[in-house]
């Protein structure tokens, strides 16, 4: 039982360290009372515009060369205004997409449970030397601060 109460609210603890995180580093942010469109957050950009925050997290205690894979997202059609903040906890790399971007650089599943549904690996592993490692066409999104959503 201990387990799984530790892993159901892995998410909601990132969610509330990185937006956290965002207010440290100035922004204003807002959160919905009711997370069902997918809004972890929401942020008064310093033009006075909004933008909806989706926050996915990813445990050090996901199985090594997953610490980048976000899977089964719902995500059917480019949303304006609305970001995705990937974070992994093991590799300690957060990654700012547009909606725009995840629409681009996502894959839609074929089959199985999350069929029709959004998947992206932001990572790579080295067996070898026991690492994992942002893929290339990735390290563009890696955001060492939260300025992309200011």
């Amino acid at each position: 039982m201990k387990k799984f109460r530790s892993l159901a609210s892995f998410g909601k603890r990132i969610e509330f360290w990185v937006i956290g995180e965002m207010i440290k580093q100035g922004l204003d942010v807002y959160t919905p009372v009711v997370d069902d469109m997918g809004i972890d957050a929401i942020v008064r950009k310093e033009n006075g515009s909004f933008i909806e925050i989706q926050i996915k997290a990813r445990s050090k205690d996901a199985v090594f060369g997953n610490s980048g894979l976000f899977a089964g997202i719902n995500h059917d059609k480019i949303r304006k205004n609305y970001y995705f903040v990937f974070y992994s906890e093991r590799m300690e790399t957060t990654w700012i997409m547009s909606s725009k971007e995840f629409m681009k650089e996502s894959n839609v599943n074929k089959q199985g449970k999350h069929a029709g549904k959004r998947t992206i690996w932001l990572n790579g592993k080295n067996t070898k030397e026991n690492k994992e490692f942002t893929k290339k066409k990735f390290e563009k999104y890696i955001a060492s601060d939260f300025g992309k959503l200011k």
